[in-house]
């Protein structure tokens, strides 16, 4: 069992998909904690987030039987995206169960997605698409991150950019067209959503 302490996760799982259950037993005693502590902080019913914790690890152990686990070196957060995935599934399925019909009517006003305000559902969605793409932003190379950052989280024209910076105006837009394309290819690259719905 010290044998199994001292893998990485990744071995782990290759240990696990060759047969060693036990190596699979160690990969859930090193991430149960952060795993259903986060599903906990967003659900708030214990019961329901033991099933989503549960069905998080039995959807890993399915891929991972299946040959389908990938994420080499990534197995903390491709867990957790199983999670959050799980999550939302959660919160869709409850909205549907609490929906109310109108079948009768010609008009679906009670059911119609744009009179609605935004679900939890979409606020995590939303949450979780600012956390990733603040991510990515850091792996823009210098000159684009700053283009961007400038943008959208100062607010400054594109006039006001080409100022500060002492770039013209083109070049700024050239650097956020480029650091809009890198942070969509780093994000499919990454199996990561971003947009809502």
């Amino acid at each position: 069992m010290d044998v199994l302490k001292n893998m990485t996760d990744e071995e782990l799982v290759i240990s696990y998909s060759i047969g060693n259950n036990l190596a699979f037993d160690e990969l859930l005693l090193r991430h149960q904690k952060n795993v259903y502590n986060y599903i906990y902080f967003i659900i708030r019913n214990r019961e329901m987030a033991e099933d989503v914790f549960q069905e998080t690890f039995i959807k890993a152990i399915t891929t991972i039987k299946q040959g389908r686990y990938v994420e080499n070196g990534k197995f903390r957060a491709w867990i957790m995206r199983i999670a959050h995935n799980l999550v939302i599934d959660y919160f869709r399925q409850e909205r549907n169960e609490n929906t109310v019909s109108n079948d009768e009517t010609e008009i679906d006003l009670l059911n119609n997605a744009n009179l609605c305000e935004g679900t939890i559902e979409d606020q995590l969605i939303y949450g979780q698409i600012l956390q990733d793409v603040k991510k990515l932003i850091q792996y823009l190379p210098e000159s684009q991150r700053e283009v961007l950052e400038m943008r959208y989280y100062q607010g400054l024209s594109f006039k006001e950019i080409s100022e500060q910076t002492g770039i013209s105006i083109n070049t700024a837009l050239g650097r956020m067209r480029y650091a809009i394309l890198n942070i969509r290819k780093m994000a499919e690259e990454n199996g990561i959503i971003l947009s809502v719905g």
